[in-house]
């Protein structure tokens, strides 16, 4: 998943925004570490892939979450995964979730938005991820985060969170998509919107308040969601 911040300076352009990376399950099939070497930033100083990180931009702080490890299924396939830097597993996750809950609890940004590949909530073909239910969630609501965007499941998606108002925007729309499968009906109460196409979303902010659209391969808008702190 790549996340673009623009400048938003009077003449900024796609060329000036930085590309800021997550890593996905497939980012786990080859050289993982080609990706986060940092002879990238020096070809391309827009260019920032690390394997869980902050972007801190004013009033805003973004916390990028490798999600693939959390993944137990991955770890059966010996053959396609890369594990490098990620085992002994149990001391890896246990040091992340660590230093995310701090860097959550003593964030002093208005907006706190957390980015990870894969869902915590889905109603796409590949669903919910229940590590990320059991070990993730709770520290989202803990920590009153508004805003949980990931990618992995080839949609696009709004769901809300019962309890504490948590919104869960899959944009997965960026390659392959009409799978034509979901489950509707087993989120059905918190399903806001699903669009089994191709597409992307976009998240513009000020101090006090968040305009997202949801928009299809074409830049129609499908779906708005107007928050306000």
């Amino acid at each position: 998943m790549i996340l673009l911040l623009e400048n938003h300076l009077p003449k900024s352009t796609l060329q000036k925004a930085s590309k800021d990376l997550v890593l996905g399950n497939h980012d786990y099939h080859g050289n993982t570490e080609a990706q986060l070497n940092p002879a990238l930033k020096r070809r391309d100083r827009r260019w920032n892939c690390h394997r869980s990180y902050i972007v801190r931009a004013g009033f805003l702080d973004i916390f990028f979450i490798d999600t693939t490890p959390f993944v137990t299924k991955y770890f059966a396939k010996v053959d396609k995964f890369n594990w490098k830097g990620i085992l002994p597993r149990d001391r890896y996750l246990s040091n992340l979730l660590r230093d995310f809950k701090k860097s959550l609890r003593t964030s002093k940004a208005t907006w706190k938005i957390v980015v990870g590949h894969h869902p915590v909530r889905s109603i796409g073909a590949r669903g919910d991820t229940p590590e990320l239910l059991r070990l993730l969630l709770p520290i989202l609501q803990a920590n009153k985060v508004p805003i949980y965007i990931n990618g992995h499941d080839h949609c696009l998606e709004h769901i809300n969170n019962t309890g504490v108002p948590i919104e869960f925007l899959t944009s997965g729309g960026g390659s392959r998509a009409w799978s034509n499968v979901s489950h509707r009906e087993r989120l059905k109460n918190n399903l806001k919107f699903y669009y089994d196409g191709q597409g992307f979303l976009s998240v513009q902010l000020t101090r006090r308040a968040a305009n997202i659209v949801f928009y299809d391969v074409y830049g129609k808008p499908l779906h708005t969601i107007n928050l306000k702190k």
